[in-house]
């Protein structure tokens, strides 16, 4: 295992040298957030792909081919079905917007009342994404090192934290590009053609597994339609998801990269998928679907290959975690603190200086004091899959109704808005008592309920100010918000 390890501590080195090398890049608040909105299609879809596919996507997607073979796919499929929905329908307009936050967008939108109690509902929901990516270090550093759950999660989480709070948005983009790299070779490239040669071939592995592992829609129509409304819609409406959409240099580069990242995440779904039925071959009687990754990687690899693909689970897991945390400081900072302290942020203007660099200063701080708070709830916490349910629910039953509404009817108001989030809101937690966590129900129901009362108070109560919809079209048009700095015009990032 030494030469593994090796691959292992190289590549860890490797993220924190890029977070000290972001640190000196990052010298505004646009820098340090969004990458100063100067990412081209290369590092953009690169990023993109890395964030959007975690650990529950590596890990999580195995352990679903080898439970249900085929059909596995489909949790992932539905992430790259949303990331392709919003490239293709929305990212362009989110690009022009020059905001940070989704709340900055919601208070453009609505006219400044609707940003408050999103910014909460998203924190909440950016917070425990980042917790459960947080834990799955465990799994990884368990088969590494034989390493106590704790001290796993403190390590990777650590290392996470450092280089997110160094450099911010470019550190993360740097990491995320290798991250992106690493999962390409190591799960894509190597992983999926060992697994499948070591099952016999799929000849030997349809002759070996029930019918129902190759069933396209084997795992159940409504648990497909589950995944499509949570993850789907909730890639339509994410923070992290948008805080990259952000980082792109144009509205061409966002639709574009997008759909290159978005057609990588439906590879990657059957790739998983595939890779779990081969271990179902190779090792029927598994403790748990989700040791499945672990356990063919141990035994199936050769010596330093196992050492990379490691390395390609571990960069699945940071790329989350980080676009994660970043994603709840800035909702943290800009959409509560700063409101409290009457400061609301929207938009920046793009301004050098002091200021400048206290809200570099302070963004930083942020980072590490919601890096801090994730790593000691991870290790508090222990059903991984509830906390990430009641995380998805809330964003899709509270927030997707305002924000779509926002973007696609212009006759939705303030009004509208903030009834939708906190009926649904409170639907969707009202519901997950009364059905249970895991159940479809709560989130089926939310939704419905959130729409029906965004449509109703909306149509009931005074259209949004004709001046704010004039401004909220100009930003829209891109006319308006965060102008670029004419010296770094031709400093583009990927091509």
């Amino acid at each position: 295992m030494a030469v593994d390890y090796a691959v292992i501590v190289v590549y860890l080195a490797g993220m924190l040298a890029m977070g000290w090398w972001g640190m000196r890049r990052a010298k505004s608040k646009s820098e340090f957030l969004v990458a100063g909105r100067r990412l081209g299609p290369w590092m953009y879809s690169g990023t993109m792909a890395a964030i959007v596919l975690g650990g529950a996507s590596t890990i999580g997607g195995v352990g679903l081919g080898y439970q249900y073979g085929l059909s596995g796919a489909w949790m992932v499929f539905t992430i790259g079905l949303g990331l392709l929905a919003l490239s293709v329908f929305f990212s362009a307009r989110i690009a022009r917007l020059k905001v940070y936050t989704v709340s900055e967008m919601l208070d453009l939108r609505y006219g400044g009342r609707a940003g408050l109690i999103s910014g909460i509902v998203m924190w909440a929901y950016t917070l425990m994404l980042a917790v459960t990516s947080t834990i799955a270090y465990a799994t990884i550093f368990d088969v590494l090192f034989d390493m106590n759950r704790t001290v796993a999660i403190i390590l990777g989480g650590t290392i996470v934290v450092a280089y997110s709070t160094l450099g911010g948005m470019w550190s993360i983009t740097l990491t995320d590009m290798v991250q992106f790299v690493v999962k390409t070779i190591g799960v894509l490239l190597l992983l999926l053609p060992i697994a499948v040669i070591k099952a016999g071939g799929f000849s030997e592995m349809k002759a070996k597994l029930p019918t129902e592992y190759f069933d396209p829609l084997g795992i159940g129509g409504e648990t497909i339609f589950t995944y499509v409304l949570i993850y789907t819609f909730g890639m339509l409406i994410g923070q992290d998801i948008w805080q990259r959409v952000f980082t792109a240099r144009s509205d061409r580069v966002a639709r574009l990269g997008g759909t290159v990242a978005g057609t990588y995440c439906l590879v990657y779904a059957v790739a998983g998928a595939v890779i779990g039925t081969a271990a179902k071959v190779m090792y029927p009687k598994l403790p748990t679907a989700d040791a499945a990754f672990a356990t063919i990687v141990k035994d199936e690899l050769p010596v330093g290959v196992r050492g990379l693909v490691l390395a390609a689970a571990l960069a699945a897991v940071m790329s989350t975690s980080s676009g994660a945390l970043i994603a709840c400081a800035t909702v943290a900072n800009n959409d509560i603190w700063s409101r409290f302290k009457g400061a609301v942020t929207r938009g920046g203007d793009g301004a050098e200086g002091d200021e400048e660099h206290d809200e570099v200063k302070g963004n930083r701080a942020f980072i590490l004091i919601m890096g801090i708070a994730v790593i000691l709830i991870a290790i508090a916490l222990n059903d991984v899959v509830e906390a990430l349910t009641v995380a998805y629910n809330l964003l899709v039953g509270g927030l997707l109704v305002p924000i779509l509404g926002g973007l696609l009817w212009r006759r939705g108001t303030a009004a509208g808005a903030l009834a939708a989030v906190a009926v649904g809101g409170l639907a969707v937690i009202g519901l997950m008592a009364g059905y249970g966590i895991l159940a479809n129900e709560p989130v089926y129901y939310g939704l419905l309920a959130s729409l029906a009362v965004y449509v109703i108070v909306s149509l009931a109560t005074k259209p949004t100010d004709a001046a704010v919809l004039a401004a909220w079209r100009e930003r829209l048009a891109g006319r308006g918000g965060e102008p670029e700095p004419a010296e770094r015009v031709e400093e583009v990032v990927g091509g």
